[in-house]
Order: structure tokens, then C-alpha cells, then sequence
């Protein structure tokens, strides 16, 4: 079997186990060989969606909630990974709400590949909402905190 054959039965065994996991991505590197499957989930392109379609029915009266992905502040996930809202265990947090920031100051970290990725405010303001807790894991493109 050709080298291009074995490639795309490489491919199709790791696409089938990011179904069957329902992981995101996947990444291997044998010698020269490296191969990086990724897929978009619905949740994570609509996360708004996914979780309304899983809430209860609110009220009529009740007005519809902003989402925290649309609002202009919000500083998205540029990685898949595992957030941490200190620099280690028991350090008081990067930011807290009410937390004044300024660009490029650290607001969390996100572990990816046993690397520990400093996540920078892209605006300056002030912190009104940590969207996610210590240790959570994200998917790329999920909302993480809103800066007004």
C-alpha cells in the first residue's frame, strides 16, 4: 500500500476517534509524519445555543440575555485547554470582577499541551464577569471573561 494510502487510513481512524471521544483536536508525529485532526463542534461555534437548548423554559416576562460571546468586551479562548485563574495553587487570582486592566496584562492562563499559556486582556477596562472557574476546560472561541 502507498505511503499516501496509509496517510488517508491514518486520518480516517483519528477522525472516527475524535467522534467517538468527542475531543476537538488530535495531533501526532511519528518521524516524519505529523498530523493534526481538528473538527468544529456545534458547541463550541453557538455555545449560547447549546446551553439555551438545554435550559428550562424562562418566563415570558422575562427579557432575553445578552450573549456573553457577543458582547463587545468579551475576551475569547484562543486555545482548547484547562483555564487557571492564579499563577499557581492558593495565589490570589490574575483578576477578580471590579479588577481595573490594562492591554496585554495577564487576566489567566491556559494549559495546552503541558504548556502554560498566559492569556493577555486584548481591552482595557474594567473586569464585570469571569465566565469561567479555575481548572474548567475550554474550547477555542468559548467566552472567558468581559472587560467594559
Amino acid at each position: 500500500m502507498s505511503k499516501a494510502g496509509v496517510d488517508q487510513d491514518l486520518i480516517r481512524q483519528l477522525a472516527a476517534l475524535l467522534k467517538e471521544t468527542d475531543l476537538s483536536e488530535i495531533e501526532i508525529e511519528t518521524g516524519s509524519l505529523k498530523l493534526r485532526i481538528a473538527r468544529q463542534v456545534g458547541q463550541v461555534s453557538v455555545p449560547v445555543m447549546s446551553a439555551a437548548a438545554h435550559a428550562p423554559a424562562a418566563p415570558a416576562a422575562t427579557p432575553a440575555p445578552v450573549s456573553d460571546a457577543a458582547h463587545p468586551g468579551a475576551l475569547m479562548s484562543p486555545m482548547v485547554g484547562t483555564t487557571y485563574l492564579a499563577a499557581e495553587p492558593g495565589a490570589a487570582p490574575f483578576v477578580t470582577v471590579g479588577s481595573k486592566v490594562s492591554v496585554g496584562q495577564t487576566v489567566l492562563i491556559i494549559e495546552a499541551m503541558k504548556t502554560m499559556n498566559h492569556i493577555p486582556a486584548t481591552k482595557a477596562g474594567t473586569v464585570t464577569k469571569i465566565l469561567v472557574e479555575d481548572g474548567q476546560p475550554v474550547e477555542f472561541g468559548e467566552p472567558l471573561i468581559i472587560v467594559e
